[in-house]
């Protein structure tokens, strides 16, 4: 035979483990794209010029690629050669033949060495089954000689002896709890569940006759503990059943003398029932009781039991009670009950739960005393709620009137001062109603009153009390004192703001802020003592956003009263002929007026509003345009909303006092920069900020272009109207024609005016079709406010802002802040909402739009 090569050898072994996988050319196909082909070839325009040079590379590849498969196809001939296949086949062959005989050897070496071992596996065999029946037999004799022991030991009632005897033969019997199919082994089975129920028998003899105590045969203590280590070796059900029959006997005697039917059994006795079974507990531990190990626990099971008879008693005599059942009884058993409980529980530092949950079993669970209360606390919270409607029936009267001399700061509810959340928050408390307080006060002490009887369903349904009567507070006390305001009738001729009337918004402002935010005080106490199936339902934000709404028309109000203290100047404004004016002097009488009542109107307000974020609120009202911003000190959430109370009555009086002139507007623009300087310096220092400025600024400089327009003469009319489009910037019609009925231009010289503008503006594509003067009302209302305290023409929108601390009666954590504005409140039946996407508003946005010019110059008196 011909020896191969060890390179042959190794080219045989590739070949015959190669695992053939997909054909390289198909995968190729799949993968080729012509087009990718193509535009690697020309990448772009210029290589198209080069079309010559590809196709002499392409054919270059070509001829590589024939070149190269010829020599693989001359390769694959050689390979091919019959002889030389032949021969690898033979050796394949042989190969074969001789791992097939080495496979027979290897069995027939299997064999012999099986044949050698037989013997010895027999052996071992044998060796293992001699020292199991050895091991078998040594316990069975030690389980026999442990059973003679055993039954002598208890003859003698040597418990000690029979404790570990006992044990010994539970563990050793237990090894032949499969082999009881043998006779000899069942019958030492049968034997040892005999002696073990006749132990059982004797033990519950021996206990029977320590519970009973016969004088003439006194059980020996030492006996009975030594029983009790039998006991425990019996089992867990078995201690079990003594000790619930010497706890049944210790209180049959608890049973008989407080069946409910007797007088000892009703409720108003029920601290007897406390007391006889502390003496029951102390006389256990001085006698009987000191026989137990003390990991049994007995004095628990007699709590337990006394628990679940008393629970029992009660429930009967709480639901045969029903209509008279009165508070006081139910309070005073109740707080005595949870005493009692209390007391048990720390004698034995030992929580009430886990004291029942020890000595019961799972199927029968023992709850509480206290517990049976629970069903019946709902005549608690219906006092509760009659306790505050008599609270607030003087306060609910028509008669009711706050003043500042009846206002109070709120406290703690130990009338101790709540500690400050904040370093730069102030030391005093805000100024409030003393209502507002006792509310509070009251809240607190019933919510810790409930939280000691109930934290379940009680607690929740004082909640809904308490929801009830915050907003009966906010309706029917602050908001019906605005009320009562407002229905207050005032002579037409009456230009002067009450004091009283201011004094009085500001004590409801900080009322219901102090209320909104002890209200969330209130709620995060709730939530931290109810049970956690009702933690989701409490919440008290719909009864915030309601002190948030009082807010809003306590503000409202006050701008209502400083409306009427400027009404006394825009008169005298309204009633100036301003055509007749020759000269131009300095600012005219009526601005020292307005700015003298403004400013008594805002130095009145400033100390008595608390929160200056409402102060600022005001001022912004007042004094310039609000409109969608944040403020840089505090998040400042408020209506997309753009008007100033003392420029849009400027404005209405300046239109009402038409025709203006051109020396009347040039007088009217020095009385106006006069207002402006004092109302930019009204704010003050700690209240300016640069918003307010900015939009101050921008309200009065679209009141002074107006009257630069007014001020520019008409002549040449060209120019005229050339200064219109550049400062107002519209091409609009009626704009113009306003602008001309208010500087007062002869009817034949608007029409020629009109008509020029009409030509020059179609001319300028640049212009827009509106701008300010389009919301400008030529026929003004005679007031912004209307006389109403809630939202109106001038719309309050409600502030919110993150708390730094606060002064509540209800603990010493601050209100959390808001998430977001508030979603509205409703005051006098109008919503307050804050700002919405895409409205957008202008100076004049509240003033009627769109009159009929021709009537107004038809109707307008010559110059």
């Amino acid at each position: 035979m011909h020896e191969l090569s060890p390179q042959l050898i190794q080219s045989i072994q590739h070949i015959l483990e190669v695992n053939p996988g997909p054909d390289q050319l198909d995968d190729m196909a799949h993968k080729f794209y012509l087009v990718d082909v193509l535009n690697q070839l020309f990448p772009d325009e210029v290589s198209l010029g080069q079309f010559d040079k590809v196709q002499q590379t392409l054919a270059d590849s070509e001829l590589r690629l024939q070149q190269e498969i010829n020599l693989l196809e001359d390769e694959l001939r050689h390979g091919h050669d019959p002889n030389r296949m032949q021969l690898i086949q033979e050796m394949i062959s042989d190969l074969l033949g001789q791992m097939s005989r080495i496979r027979e050897k290897a069995s027939e070496s299997e064999a012999v060495v099986r044949n050698i071992t037989k013997d010895i596996q027999v052996l071992d065999r044998a060796k293992k089954n001699l020292i199991t029946s050895m091991t078998t037999l040594k316990r069975l004799q030690m389980l026999a000689n442990a059973l003679t022991q055993l039954e002598d030991q208890v003859k003698e009632k040597r418990y000690s002896e029979v404790a570990h005897t006992l044990a010994a033969v539970k563990q050793i019997s237990a090894a032949f709890k499969s082999y009881t199919t043998i006779p000899h082994i069942m019958q030492l089975w049968k034997r040892v569940q005999q002696i073990t129920g006749d132990i059982r028998t004797q033990l519950d003899g021996e206990f029977e006759a320590l519970y009973l105590q016969d004088p003439s045969k006194p059980a020996k203590v030492s006996q009975i503990t030594e029983a009790c280590a039998v006991v425990d070796v019996l089992g867990t059900d078995v201690r079990s059943q003594i000790i619930e029959r010497y706890v049944t006997l210790e209180l049959k005697e608890y049973r008989r003398i407080f069946r409910a039917n007797d007088e000892a059994g009703h409720l108003d006795n029920i601290s007897r029932r406390f007391a006889w079974f502390k003496r029951l507990l102390s006389s256990h531990e001085t006698e009987i009781g000191r026989v137990f190990p003390v990991e049994w626990h007995v004095n628990w099971w007699l709590f337990a039991k006394f628990v679940a008879i008393t629970r029992d008693d009660l429930s009967t005599l709480l639901s045969k009670a029903g209509q008279s059942l009165t508070l006081k009884l139910l309070l005073e058993t109740l707080q005595q009950t949870i005493e009692f409980e209390s007391f048990m529980s720390k004698k034995w530092a030992t929580p009430l739960d886990e004291l029942l949950e020890a000595t019961s079993s799972p199927a029968t669970p023992v709850q509480s005393m206290s517990s049976a209360f629970e069903p019946h606390l709902g005549i608690f919270v219906d006092a509760q709620d009659k306790a505050l409607g008599d609270m607030l029936s003087a306060h609910r009267s028509t008669k009711a009137r706050g003043s500042l001399d009846t206002v109070t700061r709120p406290s703690t509810a130990n009338s101790t001062p709540r500690p400050s959340l904040s370093a730069d928050r102030e030391e005093s408390a805000p100024i409030v109603m003393p209502s507002s307080t006792e509310l509070f006060y009251f809240y607190a002490q019933s919510l810790e009153q409930c939280a000691k009887f109930s934290t379940g369903q009680a607690l929740f349904g004082l909640c809904g009390v308490q929801k009830k009567w915050l907003k009966v507070y906010a309706e029917d006390v602050l908001l019906a004192r605005l009320k009562r305001s407002q229905s207050q009738v005032r002579k037409s001729t009456d230009t002067s703001f009450d004091a009283a009337e201011l004094q009085q918004a500001c004590l409801i402002m900080n009322t219901a802020d102090y209320c909104q935010k002890t209200a969330s005080e209130l709620e995060d106490k709730i939530k931290e003592k109810v049970d956690g199936v009702f933690k989701d339902k409490i919440t008290l934000q719909s009864e915030r956003d309601l002190f948030l709404g009082v807010i809003s028309g306590a503000i409202n109000w006050q701008l209502h009263e400083l409306e009427t203290a400027c009404d006394g100047a825009f008169m005298t404004l309204s009633r100036v002929n301003w055509s007749v004016l020759n000269q131009v002097t300095g600012h005219s009488p009526y601005v020292d007026d307005l700015t003298g009542v403004i400013d008594q109107v805002v130095e009145l307000v400033k100390p008595l509003v608390e929160q200056k974020k409402y102060l600022r609120n005001f001022l912004d009202k007042a004094c310039r345009s609000v409109s969608h911003y944040i403020d840089h000190e505090t998040t400042v959430v408020t209506s997309n909303h753009e008007n100033s109370l003392v420029l849009t009555r400027f404005t209405n009086a300046l239109v009402k006092s038409r025709p203006l002139g051109e020396i009347g507007a040039e007088q009217l623009l020095i009385d106006l920069g006069v207002l402006k300087a004092h109302l930019l310096r009204l704010p003050g220092e700690s209240l300016s900020s640069s918003g307010y400025v900015r939009s101050l600024t921008k309200i009065a400089t679209r009141l002074e272009t107006l009257l630069k327009v007014i001020v520019t003469p008409v002549d040449p009319p060209e120019g005229f109207i050339l200064n219109y489009t550049l400062l107002i910037g519209d091409a609009s019609f009626s704009n113009f024609q306003k602008v001309l009925d208010l500087k007062g231009t002869p009817k034949p010289g608007q029409n020629s005016l009109l008509d020029n503008f009409v030509t020059i503006a179609s001319t300028k594509p640049e212009l827009e079709s509106t701008s300010f003067l389009s919301s400008l009302d030529m026929d003004p209302p005679p007031s912004v406010m209307l006389g109403s305290p809630g939202p109106s023409r001038t719309v309050l929108p409600l502030v919110m802002t993150p708390s730094g601390g606060s002064d509540g009666v209800l603990g010493v954590l601050g209100s959390p802040p808001l998430s977001g504005p508030s979603t509205g409140s409703s005051i006098d039946g109008v919503t307050v909402k804050g700002n919405e996407p895409g409205q957008k508003r202008e100076v004049f946005s509240d003033i009627r739009r769109f009159v009929s010019f021709s009537l107004r110059r038809d109707t307008q008196p010559p110059v």
